[in-house]
């Protein structure tokens, strides 16, 4: 009887003994095939090339033994095996929880190949690696911002004052650059400071790289949501009064609600955003809309002081609500079609970023199927 064919994809740099894992779970379904990302579509999606050629990683794929056959996909971005897909035409497509995408689901569907979802687990009893975790940069951590983006903008908060709520979240995966949860931000911290955050004053620390992130001449400011989602560990509320530096700082990191946060969350991939996406294109931005954003953030706040599910689901996405009537090109067709994907079992929800791609934010009283969860950061690493 001949073997199903099955059909893996992605980068594998630096293969660790999870990529093996990976191999070895996906390879039951039959002869197993992996595509591996060019060096050009790792450097296009996620912002830097990858530390292996991409002949060397197909070198070191091709010998793994539960590997039937690997190549280098030819095409680009998130189905940059479109190509290879077709010609092979596998019977079984294998992904993990984090390189799960709606369009590689369509792909499948429309192909009649069976679509099959992995979680990440590590082998037996060896601990859990990413190819991050070995670049010696898995201890700087992303950020979330759950309410409230954009009041970090003079240009909306001199319409109405207002807080912005992030949570610091571990690099538990390899999240995917340009997906709005302050990566750039993230290599300016690597940059100064090495792996981790030093310890300190964290409003002088957050205040540091903010500075060496914009430096003078800047054309377009980051947010100081992205310096201080980065350097405050837990949730943090930063209250807006038209400046780029709040005038306050609220900061939360109660474990009931850090528990309560990580329970509650969670991440469905969109792929990164393209080089050429301008949110800015098309902006309304007004008094009415700003104080919708605002009191959405403030309640919340309340909401999640209150470990109030509901009431954090309902307003997060209130918030997000209130972010595309003042920018309206955050919204496009994958982003509904991913909404609407989740919506019957989700609470709320709001993209990481600024649109165009990124993650899903999703709120949900019981776990989502083919998202990720979020570890948020307790502290500071010493």
């Amino acid at each position: 009887m001949t073997k199903k064919k099955v059909l893996v994809s992605g980068c594998f740099d630096l293969l660790h003994s999870g990529h093996i894992a990976f191999f070895m779970e996906a390879s039951k379904y039959g002869d197993l095939y992996v595509a591996l990302g060019s060096d050009k579509t790792v450097f296009d999606l996620k912002g830097r090339l990858p530390i292996n050629s991409e002949e060397e990683r197909l070198f070191m794929v091709k010998a793994v033994s539960s590997v039937t056959d690997a190549f280098v996909s030819s095409e680009s971005g998130m189905l940059d095996f479109l190509e290879e897909f077709k010609k092979l035409s596998p019977d079984v497509m294998v992904v993990n929880a984090d390189g799960h995408t709606l369009e590689k689901q369509q792909l499948c569907e429309e192909n009649g190949v069976e679509y099959i979802v992995l979680q990440r687990e590590p082998y037996a009893d060896l601990p859990p690696h990413s190819s991050t975790e070995l670049r010696n940069y898995y201890q700087m951590p992303f950020r979330i911002v759950i309410a409230g983006g954009w009041l970090d903008q003079p240009c909306v908060s001199k319409c109405y004052p207002g807080p912005v709520i992030t949570l610091s979240i571990e690099p538990n995966i390899q999240f995917n650059e340009r997906s709005g949860m302050a990566s750039s931000t993230r290599k300016a911290a690597i940059d100064i400071w090495g792996s981790r955050i030093p310890p300190g004053n964290l409003e002088t620390l957050a205040k540091m790289l903010f500075c060496y992130d914009n430096p003078p001449g800047t054309k377009y400011i980051s947010g100081s949501q992205d310096s201080i989602g980065l350097v405050y560990p837990g949730l943090a509320r930063a209250c807006y009064y038209g400046e780029f530096w709040p005038k306050e700082i609220d900061h939360l990191t109660n474990e009931s609600v850090l528990s309560f946060m990580e329970n509650s969350l969670y991440l469905a991939n969109l792929g990164p955003r393209h080089y050429d996406y301008d949110v800015l294109e098309n902006t309304r931005i007004c008094r009415e809309c700003a104080k919708a954003l605002s009191d959405a953030a403030e309640d919340c706040w309340k909401a999640i002081r209150d470990m109030d599910i509901y009431a954090f689901g309902k307003t997060m996405r209130l918030a997000f609500e209130a972010q595309i009537a003042m920018f309206p090109n955050m919204m496009n067709d994958s982003v509904t079609e991913l909404i609407d994907e989740y919506r019957d079992s989700a609470l709320g929800w709001k993209l990481t970023g600024a649109g165009g791609g990124g993650y899903l934010v999703l709120v949900a009283d019981k776990p989502i199927v083919n998202t990720q969860k979020i570890y948020a950061r307790r502290n500071n690493p010493i």
